[in-house]
């Protein structure tokens, strides 16, 4: 059977970052992490990432039996990194997402693109600051947007200047015959791109583009 499951969760395992290796586009810093849709956990719904080594990185274990309007994003020792939390009264789908488990003052806002033509665009990010402070041309800005598709396992994060900040894409190893499925896919993390918020936007990528909302993209 294909294994993708990570090791041993050892005090030393969980203390080790992934490491950076050298990426299809030649890109030194790069990291290239695993993603399982599926929880470690029993009758619980969620993700699990681990590096080239299979050690645990992240882990999301309770966005569907829990609130669904919440989502967690936990390192390997269970601590919070970013709170994901749906924008209420929002007339599209958009999301706010928190450093830690902290309820105020959003670090981004993700929000899916409504595309009445054909488009790669499928969401953009933005500053989560609210503040009457701060303009509203600040606020506004796009300071990463999502093009490809999720139902494919096709997708490219770009920064302000159109640099490529990480990428999904279908695990293509296949053993003895049993290649992987959708629920198995990588993620590649470019430079010095943040892991965790790349795998936040995996995690928002499904909540809006999974089986269960819009599987055509």
């Amino acid at each position: 059977m294909t294994k993708v499951h990570p090791n041993s969760t050892s005090s030393d395992t969980l203390s080790s970052p992934p490491k950076a290796i050298n990426s299809s586009n030649g890109d030194a810093k790069s990291v290239v992490l695993t993603v399982w849709k599926k929880s470690l956990l029993f009758n619980c719904d969620g993700f699990t990432v681990f590096d080239s080594n299979g050690n645990l990185v992240f882990r999301v274990d309770n966005y569907i039996a829990g609130n669904k309007g919440e989502i967690v994003l936990m390192d390997a020792s269970g601590n919070s990194l970013f709170t994901i939390r749906r924008k209420r009264l929002s007339l599209g789908d958009s999301w706010f997402v928190f450093e830690g488990e902290k309820e105020i003052n959003p670090r981004y806002t993700v929000r899916k693109q409504v595309n009445l033509l054909p488009s790669k665009s499928l969401a953009v990010v933005t500053s989560g600051i609210c503040r009457e402070t701060i303009s509203s041309e600040k606020r506004n800005k796009v300071l990463y947007e999502i093009e490809g598709s999720y139902a494919q396992r096709c997708c490219a994060v770009y920064d302000d200047k159109r640099r490529l900040m990480a990428e999904i894409k279908r695990k293509e190893a296949s053993v003895r015959g049993v290649a992987f499925g959708t629920d198995v896919f990588r993620l590649i993390v470019h430079s010095e791109f943040d892991l965790a918020l790349a795998m936040a936007l995996v995690i928002l990528l499904d909540q809006m583009f999974g089986s269960s909302t819009s599987p055509s993209r």
